[in-house]
């Protein structure tokens, strides 16, 4: 609120000093012209002090008629006056007054409507964020549940490897029948390489891409965010969005998820060049586990566990 204030008492004072400005610019403009009336009283008075009065009419600079030089003096006068006044400021009075202080205030309209735009959506980003962190630190959480059961779901291996250049290390087709049991229908968080190592969209989900790429395109239906907060508010009516990837996404989202759906691999990637957070387990509690053994689908042995945070 004081911030807020501030911003809106700057704005009335920058556009109080333009309209000054712009007064003092009027003045100046007047001032001018009057004075160009004025030294064309005089040059005519010059001129007839000289041709018909006689005054100093032998006088001579230079062997130069002193007339001349004032003639030159008054062309190159004249000139300037004509360009200050008639050419780059037009004076035309008190419509010409009116028409310049109405450009100007339009003018600072703009820049006020640009800064008001900026300060609502920085103002809506912090919003945003502050009621998500309010929402997971209430101390009677009880009473005001959150909505949603934000969920990561992941497969990693021993060493919590979980990829290599982009794609998985292995394929394991329970999996990957689980990994779409549990994600259809709703919205899935990822970045932008994850979704990008995928052939299409998948299936009956929502897309949630998060890219610092300015204009970066992507298929009808996907919505792009530019941060994981945006992604969250944008999955806020899902009952359970998953987040799926890559690796620096689960480490900005483990602080803030309910339940981790881990497939762990019972083997280590030691190629590995992308891993999960390491789960620490004063914070989380397994609930369930489920075991498969090698066979002629599965190259390795893995399990399903569910974690829920503590």
């Amino acid at each position: 609120m004081f911030g807020k204030k501030k911003q809106v008492s700057t704005i009335d004072k920058d556009q109080l000093e333009l309209i000054e400005n712009a007064q003092k610019r009027i003045k100046q403009k007047k001032r001018l012209y009057i004075h160009f009336v004025i030294f064309l009283i005089g040059a005519v008075f010059l001129i007839v002090a000289n041709t018909v009065l006689g005054i100093k009419k032998d006088f001579k600079i230079a062997g130069i008629d002193w007339f001349v030089y004032a003639i030159i003096a008054w062309f190159f006068l004249f000139i300037y006056h004509f360009v200050s006044v008639f050419i780059t400021n037009k004076f035309m009075g008190k419509d010409w007054e009116k028409q310049q202080l109405e450009k100007l205030v339009s003018a600072q309209q703009v820049r006020i409507d640009k800064l008001k735009q900026n300060f609502l959506k920085e103002e809506t980003k912090i919003a945003q964020t502050q009621a998500y962190n309010e929402a997971k630190n209430l101390p009677n959480a009880s009473e005001k549940k959150k909505s949603n059961e934000l969920t990561i779901i992941v497969a990693a291996g021993e060493n919590n490897a979980i990829g290599k250049d982009n794609d998985l290390i292995w394929h394991l087709s329970d999996d990957l029948k689980r990994f779409k049991s549990l994600t259809n229908g709703h919205h899935i968080i990822m970045g932008r390489k994850t979704f990008e190592s995928f052939p299409k969209p998948l299936p009956n989900r929502t897309h949630i891409v998060i890219t610092r790429q300015e204009d970066y395109k992507a298929p009808s239906g996907v919505i792009i965010v530019n941060s994981l907060e945006d992604a969250l508010d944008a999955a806020r009516l899902d009952k359970q969005p998953f987040i799926i990837g890559g690796g620096e996404i689960y480490k900005q989202a483990m602080p803030l998820v309910d339940k981790i759906e881990i497939t762990r691999v019972h083997s280590e990637f030691k190629d590995a060049d992308t891993f999960f957070p390491e789960i620490d387990k004063s914070k989380w509690q397994e609930v369930n586990r489920t075991t498969h053994k090698v066979d002629e689908k599965h190259a390795f042995a893995f399990s399903f566990i569910t974690y829920l945070k503590v």
